[in-house]
């Protein structure tokens, strides 16, 4: 009777210990908030977006108010396009609200970040947000820092 009952104990322990390692991997995953309820898409344009992803933040003010859904390479004007889902509650962005690529930490995942403009008219479903700020490629700035370096040396020669 008792091994009965420590056998049904062991069983309800793994059930509930299964159950929160599938949670925590909906809220590593950024799984957790995928049925966001009522958005609306926007799109912007970017020379550079480093290692954004689908499913990558989007925030203002530092809360995140969408998701990135999509991401595609205009061949015409050598662009990526980023189509994005905001939260419905969200929808107060003036048109000359600007978007740029930004990454949480040093060496942590990249998002968008919007700054909000003071135009009086509100961007809507389809709009395509025209202020853009690519991504810093770190490699980029290392390059230039030490092409600088290697100049101010010959100069001083």
């Amino acid at each position: 009777m008792t091994s009965r009952r420590i056998e049904i104990l062991v069983g309800l322990f793994v059930a509930a210990a299964v159950a929160a390692f599938f949670m925590l991997a909906l809220s590593v995953s950024n799984m957790s908030s995928y049925g966001d309820g009522d958005v609306y898409e926007l799109k912007a344009r970017f020379d550079n977006i480093g290692g954004l992803k689908v499913r990558s933040p989007i925030s203002a003010a530092g809360v995140t108010i969408g998701r990135v859904t999509d991401i595609q390479y205009n061949s015409d004007s050598y662009e990526a396009v980023v189509s994005m889902a905001i939260k419905a509650k969200y929808n107060k962005f003036p048109v000359d609200t600007a978007a740029s690529v930004l990454t949480s930490g040093l060496l942590g995942e990249q998002y968008i970040g919007f700054q909000p403009g003071a135009e009086e008219e509100y961007l809507k479903q389809g709009d395509v947000i025209d202020l853009t700020q690519s991504a810093i490629v770190l490699e980029q700035i290392i390059g230039q820092f030490l092409y600088s370096k290697a100049d101010d040396n010959k100069s001083a020669e």
